[in-house]
């Protein structure tokens, strides 16, 4: 079965609507609309395209994997509008699948048009994302507007919430399964195969509570000295069927961890996304960094989010994917700071969205990390991507950057 399907589905255009009307109303709804918030470089645009959303402007939509397409009317013509997001691969459906075979409540839910909010969770947890990243939007406008989004493509996003209100199969879609093919395999993935048996639970012989505890503690034995040293990896046999250099690096990795942990070193909580970059991030090998991007399932973002590791850790990767709202006196000292050194007249109008600083004309950015350190962006090809470690201040973050030494 292919990561994506053939299908699409259409729906005729919104009237305007009149009033405080055409808001989100449930949770999904809010989130895609959240998740737009995130991608967006200008709060102005995204409050002009919740107005052109309640016009009935725009046109009749059409859904399909990976992108929302639509047309706006406007006095000086008609304009095509998109909206592109990743689809999910083979591997992160079948994880969805998993997730959602492991509670009847879930696939019943579904059936019945509902999102569960704990379904939505425990996919993520599985490295399985429905609702996109600030950095897997991809927003196209034939109109002049140079914004992300423009307030055409916003309004497209909005009225897209207002379709995911009354079907949230809409977002699978666009995630790259159709309602008839998800319910299939889930089914099948909730069924047993015929003629199979489950296994007999095994009787385990009891004791009193009571008794059991009313029993004294034995004492402990002393503990274990930590180890100063993994020690080497055992010699492997090289065959066809396993990439030694691969098992190696894993049980180097592994042996370091397990190290750290009984020194007494803090654990830091990763996903397996988190977690594969930071192996690839760590491993000089091309050929094993090309399998980890391949078994990711989001080859695509891979590179970026391994240079935003290699210069900040956890922080540099969650600065890159994760945009959020610092207090407002930092940013304010920060503005203060960057538009001294650097006036507008000279490097043109400077852009500031939540925690990021961006000169467009310059195409560089900074970004202000959770860590307290400025991250500095370079636009590459369209999306921006990790040029530097990151530093205190941030116009020394930023003119690393306008100076030309990166």
């Amino acid at each position: 079965m292919s990561g994506t399907d053939a299908e699409a589905r259409g729906f005729p255009a919104f009237p305007a609507v009149r009033g405080r009307g055409g808001t989100a109303r449930t949770w999904w709804g809010r989130a895609w609309i959240g998740a737009v918030e995130q991608a967006a470089l200008d709060a102005d645009q995204l409050r002009a395209g919740s107005a052109y959303a309640r016009t009935g402007r725009v046109g009749s939509i059409a859904v399909s994997p990976g992108q929302v397409f639509a047309t706006v009317d406007e006095p000086e013509g008609t304009l095509r509008v998109s909206v592109s997001v990743r689809t999910l691969t083979d591997t992160e459906w079948d994880r969805f699948a998993a997730e959602a075979a492991a509670r009847a409540g879930h696939i019943a839910a579904l059936l019945d048009h509902d999102m569960p909010r704990d379904l939505v969770r425990a996919a993520e947890e599985a490295g399985v994302r429905l609702l996109p990243r600030d950095d897997e939007f991809d927003f196209a406008c034939d109109c002049p507007d140079w914004d992300h989004p423009c307030r055409h493509a916003a309004a497209l996003c909005h009225q897209f919430a207002w379709l995911l209100d009354r079907d949230p199969f809409l977002l699978l879609l666009l995630r790259g399964r159709a309602e008839h093919t998800l319910v299939h395999q889930l089914r099948r993935v909730r069924t047993p195969a015929v003629g199979a048996v489950e296994p007999a639970a095994p009787v385990l012989d009891g004791e009193d509570a009571a008794r059991a505890w009313r029993r004294p503690v034995p004492p402990l034995p002393e503990p274990i000295a930590p180890p100063q040293s993994t020690g080497a990896v055992p010699a492997l046999p090289e065959t066809e069927e396993l990439d030694v250099t691969a098992l190696r690096r894993l049980a180097a990795d592994t042996a370091h961890r397990a190290a750290a942990l009984l020194r007494g070193e803090k654990s830091i909580d990763l996903d397996v996304w988190q977690d594969t970059v930071r192996l690839a991030a760590t491993c000089p090998e091309e050929r094993l960094r090309l399998r980890l991007a391949r078994a990711s399932g989001r080859a695509e973002d891979f590179e970026r989010a391994v240079r935003a590791w290699q210069h900040g850790g956890a922080t540099g990767l969650e600065t890159l994917e994760r945009p959020w709202q610092p207090p407002a006196d930092e940013m304010a000292r920060a503005r203060t700071a960057l538009r001294e050194a650097w006036p507008e007249t000279e490097f043109g109008e400077a852009r500031t969205w939540r925690n990021r600083w961006t000169l467009p004309e310059r195409g560089v950015q900074v970004r202000y990390g959770r860590d307290g350190r400025w991250y500095p962006y370079r636009l590459e090809d369209g999306k921006w991507w990790p040029a530097a470690p990151s530093a205190t201040d941030p116009v020394a973050a930023l003119g690393a950057l306008l100076d030309g030494k990166l």
